[in-house]
């Protein structure tokens, strides 16, 4: 079986990412997206996910490079004097490691994280983390224990043909203690290498050359290339206009692949 996601990370972070969700889904082959809680366009990307019934929002947890659910008050290991999460993740990834109270703060952010994506009454279609940080380990046991009680049933696991071995290893390690505990991860992502300039050819021949399995491709896509939080350098039209291309639409029919969310795949795994 070859079985196709096609995600956009960073939903609710600004209204130009909202706007290539619903128009990617909508218009072009987008069957996902990864919700920031805590983003200043959270809102308006609930009322648009609302809209759109098929598409399989998950929570895109957050705890690098990004504003806090808590009140910074809460979490002081984690964030900074202007109250958002470190930019440093190394940092970040050793208070956690090393500080018992780091830890446990760490864990009541992903607890009010989970709890505010139930709030807006979307289902649960998948996890991940912002910059991947649940592969750190303490991360992904907080995610493990945390997630269930809000009806997690997926995680993305971030291995790639092309990613370095030892981050391959250490991504295929996480999807066996996931796949242990019952819950649906892809067999492979695509978009990895090219993320932030992930264009419509690279995406034809990504298309083209899909492995067995269960992929996820993931993009970060957005009507603007430049927005509050916005990354320097990143092609985020480009990546829109890929999820609109019909050369695009064209290479996942020639793929004869099966095409959905988590949440389809979820349902035929368990069905």
């Amino acid at each position: 079986m070859r079985g196709l996601i096609v995600t956009i990370d960073d939903f609710g972070a600004a209204s130009a990412v909202n706007e290539a969700v619903e128009r990617g889904h909508r218009e072009g082959i987008v069957t996902a997206a990864s919700l920031m809680v805590s983003g200043s366009a959270c809102a308006d990307a609930v009322q648009r996910a609302q809209r759109l019934p098929r598409l399989g929002v998950g929570l895109h947890v957050v705890l690098a490079d990004g504003r806090p659910v808590l009140p910074a008050g809460h979490i002081p290991h984690l964030v900074g004097p202007d109250g958002r999460f470190h930019s440093d993740m190394v940092r970040t990834a050793f208070a956690i490691a090393l500080s018992p109270s780091a830890r446990a703060q760490m864990r009541a952010e992903v607890a009010a994280q989970f709890a505010a994506f139930a709030a807006t009454g979307l289902r649960l279609d998948h996890v991940n983390a912002h910059k991947h940080f649940h592969l750190h380990p303490m991360i992904a046991s907080a995610i493990l224990e945390i997630g269930p009680r809000y009806g997690m049933r997926a995680m993305r696991v971030p291995h790639e043909r092309e990613t370095p071995p030892a981050l391959r290893w250490w991504s295929r390690r996480l999807a066996k203690r996931l796949r242990r505990a019952g819950i649906l991860v892809n067999d492979e992502v695509v978009g990895l290498r090219w993320s932030g300039a992930f264009d419509a050819g690279r995406m034809r021949q990504a298309l083209g050359a899909l492995p067995d399995g269960l992929t996820e491709l993931y993009c970060h896509a957005a009507s603007a290339d430049s927005y509050p939080g916005s990354a320097a350098g990143y092609r985020y039209r480009d990546e829109f206009a890929a999820l609109l291309d019909p050369g695009v639409h064209a290479a996942l029919a020639a793929s004869g692949t099966r095409h959905g969310c988590f949440g389809d795949f979820t349902i035929a795994t368990t069905g």
